[in-house]
């Protein structure tokens, strides 16, 4: 399962039904062949970024995550809306990877193996060049202002818990050969 590379594709909204936010491995092309014509409804529920929060909380229990918990764990997820479309934005894990590029202290870089961007943060300064070339705008501060904090796919999940818990499965991760 994780032998393959990582690639995020979320599609713009359509009428008002939202196309399958898709974390994909492999080939975009396969992509746009086989899943372009799924369509699931989202709500905006919210709990995707509730689940990513909980997911990277010391305790992993989601009342000391949000009331105990200091420094607060942060989502590496939020949810745009524009009624009555919704869309989940997190991190693309982009081909061509700016926010590595931009990096002044090496705290960014791409995992040649996986194909994801890796967040370091013991390397992180705080200069915030990733968040401004971020073109999806996905890479945020953390709680206390001084690193970022970005999607990292919940390495210790086999599925990421934001797409493990959407209860209008609008989010979907897929193994793409």
């Amino acid at each position: 399962m994780f032998g393959n590379v990582y690639k995020l594709v979320y599609l713009l909204p359509y009428g008002n039904r939202l196309p399958y936010a898709y974390c994909l491995r492999g080939s975009e092309e396969k992509h746009n062949e086989t899943h372009l014509n799924k369509t699931r409804s989202v709500h905006s529920c919210g709990l995707c970024q509730v689940y990513c929060t909980v997911e990277h909380s010391k305790t992993k229990d989601p009342i000391k995550a949000y009331l105990k918990e200091q420094p607060r764990p942060v989502s590496r997820v939020r949810v745009e809306t524009s009624k009555p479309n919704s869309l989940s934005i997190r991190c693309q894990q982009c081909k061509d990877t700016p926010c590595v590029t931009a990096c002044l202290a090496g705290a960014m870089t791409l995992d040649k193996e996986t194909g994801l961007v890796v967040h370091d943060a013991e390397k992180c300064i705080g200069c915030w060049t990733c968040i401004m070339v971020c073109p999806y705008g996905a890479v945020k501060p953390d709680s206390t202002g001084k690193i970022i904090a970005k999607c990292d796919l919940c390495p210790n999940l086999l599925v990421p818990a934001c797409v493990a818990n959407c209860p209008n499965e609008a989010l979907v991760c897929e193994e793409v050969e």
